[in-house]
């Protein structure tokens, strides 16, 4: 399963917050973006479960990290 995580970050910690995605296992790639969100993340792991206790236990956590909007990837 595929999923684009937005991501809203506290002022001025951005790279940190970016450094800390790119870190992780399931994170395919991360990068700061212009716009209405400071930072995309790509990950891609086993199901909707797995992807929900990711995010739970491992991105949300990350100091900085203020808001998250998954869109989850799908194959047409």
């Amino acid at each position: 399963m595929k999923a684009y995580i937005l991501i809203k970050i506290r002022t001025g910690e951005v790279k940190q917050v970016v450094k800390q995605l790119r870190k992780l296992e399931a994170v395919k790639s991360a990068e700061m973006t212009f716009g209405p969100y400071d930072a995309i993340a790509v990950v891609e792991n086993g199901d909707v479960s797995k992807l929900g206790s990711l995010l739970a236990s491992e991105i949300q956590p990350i100091p900085g990290i203020e808001q998250t909007l998954t869109c989850l990837a799908v194959d047409v």
